[in-house]
């Protein structure tokens, strides 16, 4: 498991200090892209989509966030840029929430954490995917993931089908840490979780209105 030291904390007067990731800037929900009634839904877009959910835990070492090291022998060997937040595909048939529920439970053999879904918008890749991401807070044990599968031909040209698993390692992993690992399309969405929990512990620390005439 990796180390959960991150650069940069916010510290509440009740609690220790909780770091987040040192470049995070605040942002709007607008700015997100996803509106009060949460992060829009594709359906009838033209272009591929494709949803996920990106687990985290806040502990008084930091945050950390649950990554998936991308199957198949082209994946084989890397470590940077080899790492994906647990994610898939869907059709315009399909809520986007539902299939970033779907998609967790293929590609990691264990069903999402309990607890509300917060989004943290989409984001266009380089190839023209529409990605959306949504944030849940939990702990998983990684050793208990098992991975979904593909075939595919390998080597090209042979004839011959193998199967390999769609996430080959399951780990946690600080912000600092996982912003390198994570595939260059996906790390907007780190950004955006360091802010939105700056942001909560914004308003946590700050005080209650006093009643009128106290």
């Amino acid at each position: 498991m990796a180390s959960e030291a991150v650069g940069g904390s916010i510290c509440r007067a009740s609690t220790p200090c909780r770091a987040v990731h040192a470049s995070a800037v605040p942002r709007t929900a607008h700015q997100f892209g996803r509106s009060d009634a949460g992060a829009r839904r594709l359906d009838g877009m033209p272009g591929k989509r494709s949803a996920g959910l990106l687990v985290h835990r806040v502990t008084d070492t930091g945050v950390a966030v649950l990554l998936g090291h991308m199957g198949g022998p082209f994946w084989a060997g890397r470590e940077d840029a080899a790492w994906s937040i647990p994610k898939g595909e869907y059709g315009p048939g399909e809520p986007a929430e539902a299939a970033a529920r779907r998609e967790f439970q293929e590609e990691l053999g264990l069903p999402p954490p309990e607890g509300p879904w917060t989004p943290l918008g989409e984001s266009r890749q380089r190839g023209g995917k529409i990605v959306t991401i949504w944030a849940v807070e939990g702990d998983l044990d990684p050793a208990l993931a098992v991975p979904g599968t593909f075939t595919m031909e390998w080597p090209r040209g042979s004839g011959v089908l193998r199967e390999f698993p769609e996430i080959d390692r399951v780990a946690w992993f600080a912000l600092p840490e996982a912003a390198p690992r994570l595939v260059a399309g996906q790390r907007v969405f780190l950004d955006r979780l360091a802010a939105l929990l700056a942001e909560q512990i914004a308003d946590d620390e700050r005080p209650f209105p006093t009643p009128p005439g106290e």
